[in-house]
């Protein structure tokens, strides 16, 4: 029986596929951005040629597939979700566009406020309140709800958001809200913060909620039309989908919260990487993703992958566990054009698949890093994409000459070797940015390198970087979609609940974190995991008395005693605070805010890689 990985990027569709007692073998087609899963079925094509049977006969043996995409990401970023309507406290209405009171670039004084994913008259306040203990002050005033849905309903809003002030404390406003909905619209998609995040922090809850509804829609249509195109095949198996987090979910899942696969396909390709570290008996690794479009940075240490618990994709904030991952607007396909001030410049602009570099011959004119590659000898023009492909050489040089070498002053090799050092700094400049960041020397790291352009690039990013070792895995140019195959089914659980642990009620701790446990194991043994393959992991989020942010840190097994459980409790949060900032406060009091579960469901893994290199 065949198991598949399946990475849709901006430029081309990867695949990895695997059979019993076979190898995997991996391929490669070009995206096809208006229809993402035209490019998908295309390659299960090609696939089912490889192995010499028919696509039915293929999918008919086909047991598992597991996919990652940037639809998500997309339709934030390019801002084509869903027109959303809001429900939220009377008054409250404006908490989108305000924000924290932060941008993403404080000290950018030219930085505009993003636009908000809600207009202010699609956001509705409803008379209501709960306190900060989680008690009703005003009830619901459902004859008011009533008159805002019959609005948003004549406003033809696709989607609706719920959130409620302190309704992770008590949900009852937000479920009375969805009961109406349900009555009126059954079919209108519909988040509720209590259910996307139960956690404290208003704006967070409020921002990722509407995130949620906003890309949902058209998620789920994507995932309804993939479920359609392999609905067909009878004996098809199952649809899994890569999560931000690093793990999978199965579609039904996926559909309902879509904010949490925003970073759903480069999470693949840092799963692998954390993989092929293990193999390699790497304990601290760069997962280094460069491919078409964009480059993908992360940190994995002890073959665990950096987790965020809050991120800015798009201008908004996204409140949810996901790999710690930097993006940066350098692929392949990135254009190279020269400024005003004779400054070259490379991306974040990128030609994409369609029409893609000047060498593809597809009617782009712009120069590019293939482009500069190909002039510089690093691509055999007669053998890209497997031989599948054939570059034009003399349109490449034609595109560097006219947009980059003419107004340099220089000659066209000159400028093609100025843009492959320009992409490489500006890698290499992402990487610095992220390792202080994290409190870590990256030269302490080795470089594990893939996707379509990383192999040329590396090297150079490692020369000036001063790493020493860079590791090149045979599935590279695919490893997105190999790491799709090397994950587990994950989910992600939290409650807040603040308190110093200097008297902190550790039964309620202990009963809140078998609450979530509980939750997780539910869904698991749903997915038919046995309880020998259920693993849990219990982290918390604290901070110093009057901080605002927090650390995420371990919790230790709430087995142990009290004393001994709150000493190692304490002695993680000082110690990790130490690593990310040099300083710790030991006699400083430590607060709790939020509690965290991931219920991991292990999944059997693809068989181990041959043919790595450093």
């Amino acid at each position: 029986m065949f198991k598949i990985g399946i990475d849709v990027g901006g430029t081309f569709t990867d695949f990895v596929v695997t059979n019993e007692g076979e190898p995997p073998r991996y391929f490669k087609t070009p995206s096809t951005p208006h229809d993402p899963s035209e490019g998908v079925m295309a390659g299960l094509e090609d696939a089912a040629q490889a192995y010499d049977l028919s696509i039915h006969e293929f999918l008919d043996t086909t047991e598992l597939v597991i996919h990652g995409s940037t639809v998500a990401t997309n339709t934030l970023v390019e801002r084509k979700g869903a027109k959303v309507g809001l429900i939220t406290t009377d008054g409250f209405g404006d908490l989108l566009e305000m924000r924290e009171g932060l941008k993403e670039d404080r000290y950018n004084l030219r930085m505009t406020p993003v636009e908000p994913l809600v207009p202010r008259y699609l956001r509705m306040g409803i008379p209501e309140r709960v306190r900060a203990d989680g008690s009703v002050f005003t009830p619901l005033d459902e004859r008011a709800l009533d008159r805002e849905l019959e609005y948003l309903r004549q406003e033809g809003v696709e989607a609706l958001a719920v959130c409620f002030l302190f309704s992770y404390l008590n949900p009852t406003h937000e479920a009375l809200v969805y009961e109406k909905i349900r009555d009126k619209f059954p079919d209108l998609y519909t988040s509720l913060s209590h259910e996307v995040i139960p956690q404290i922090k208003e704006f967070d809850r409020l921002s990722t909620t509407v995130i949620n509804s906003y890309v949902g829609p058209v998620f789920g249509r994507y995932l309804q039309h993939l479920k359609d195109r392999f609905a067909p095949y009878q004996r098809f198996g199952e649809v899994l989908i890569m999560q931000s987090n690093g793990g999978v979910a199965p579609i039904d899942d996926s559909s309902k919260m879509g904010v949490r696969a925003i970073l759903s396909g480069p999470a693949g390709g840092v799963s692998a990487a954390a993989y092929h570290g293990q193999l390699l008996g790497e304990s601290k690794v760069i997962s280094f993703d460069m491919g078409g479009t964009s480059t993908d940075i992360s940190l994995i240490e002890d073959g665990v992958p950096h987790l965020a618990h809050e991120k800015f994709e798009g201008g908004w904030k996204i409140a949810v566990p996901m790999i710690d991952i930097h993006t940066m607007g350098a692929g392949g396909g990135s254009i190279a054009s020269v400024g005003p001030g004779g400054i070259l410049h490379v991306g974040p602009q990128s030609s994409g698949a369609d029409p893609g570099p000047a060498c593809y011959d597809k009617g782009g004119e712009d120069a590019t890093v293939t482009d500069a590659n190909l002039m510089l000898g690093y691509l055999d023009p007669n053998n890209f994409l497997g031989g599948k492909a054939k570059l034009n050489k003399d349109l490449a040089v034609k595109a560097l000459e006219e947009r980059v070498s003419k107004p340099l002053g220089m000659k066209t090799v000159e400028a093609a070797y100025g843009v492959s050092r320009v992409v490489a700094t500006t890698m290499a400049e992402g990487i610095r940015l992220m390792s202080v960041h994290r409190g870590v020397d990256h030269r302490e790291f080795a470089i594990l390198a893939f996707g379509g352009a990383a192999g040329l690039h590396a090297g150079q990013v490692a020369r000036e970087l001063r790493v020493d070792k860079v590791h090149l895995p045979a599935a590279g140019p695919v490893l997105s979609a190999y790491g799709m195959l090397c994950t587990d089914l994950k989910y992600d659980f939290s409650r807040s609940h603040p308190a110093s642990l200097d008297g902190i009620d550790l039964q309620t701790v202990r009963s809140i974190l078998i609450g979530l446990e509980s939750q997780g194991r539910e869904k698991l043994r749903a997915q038919g995991i046995s309880e020998d393959d259920i693993e849990v992991q219990r982290s918390a989020d604290m901070r110093y008395l009057d901080q605002v942010y927090e650390v995420n840190i371990a919790v230790p097994d709430p087995s142990l005693e009290d004393g001994a459980f709150l000493s190692e409790w304490s002695g993680n949060f000082h110690q990790r605070y130490q690593e990310l900032f040099s300083y710790h406060q030991q006699d400083q009091e430590v607060r709790l805010v939020t509690l965290r579960v991931t219920m991991v469901g292990r999944l059997s893994r693809i068989s181990q890689p041959q043919g790595t290199k450093s």
